[in-house]
């Protein structure tokens, strides 16, 4: 994943409910070490273009409306990254990289755990747990730590 954000031009992170929250403190992270990064559906994302990556965070791979978000990338000529429990899901297939995560669905119906955590909680924890590491990676890979990064911290609080 480290080394294909630093192929890419921009970096795009899409994902529902509880998922896309945290693509949303990836995208955090990543800003902060000064890479050019977008929430999916915000007002001031950036166009998708060819070179840039999609990062897709889906336990079922089948949300609506992230397969659209993961054709329209492919039909631009963007890179998908799924984060997904389903390798073989609709989002999967149409990924060009998958990072299979532990966790259950949301009606708990599949997956690789059981878990007394409601829906799909697991998934989500393990999602986070997952960016971070990726984050970490970056860090080491650019020589960065948190003293550089907190640099490009929010001041308007």
């Amino acid at each position: 994943m480290v080394n294909q954000i630093l192929e890419s031009n921009k970096i795009f992170v899409a994902g529902a409910g509880r998922s896309g929250f945290m693509g949303k403190a990836f995208v955090m992270r990543m800003m902060h070490m000064g890479i050019d990064t977008y929430v999916v559906g915000e007002t001031v994302t950036a166009n998708l273009e060819k070179g840039d990556l999609l990062i897709i965070g889906s336990g079922s791979g089948e949300t609506k409306t992230l397969v659209a978000f993961a054709e329209k990338a492919k039909s631009l000529g963007g890179t998908v990254a799924a984060i997904t429990m389903s390798p073989e899901s609709t989002i999967g297939k149409l990924a060009d990289i998958i990072f299979k995560l532990p966790g259950v669905t949301k009606d708990q119906s599949a997956g690789d755990y059981k878990t007394i955590q409601p829906m799909g909680s697991l998934f989500k924890q393990t999602m986070l747990l997952f960016y971070d590491a990726v984050i970490l990676r970056f860090m080491e890979k650019k020589s960065l730590d948190s003293t550089k990064m907190y640099g490009k911290h929010a001041n308007l609080e």
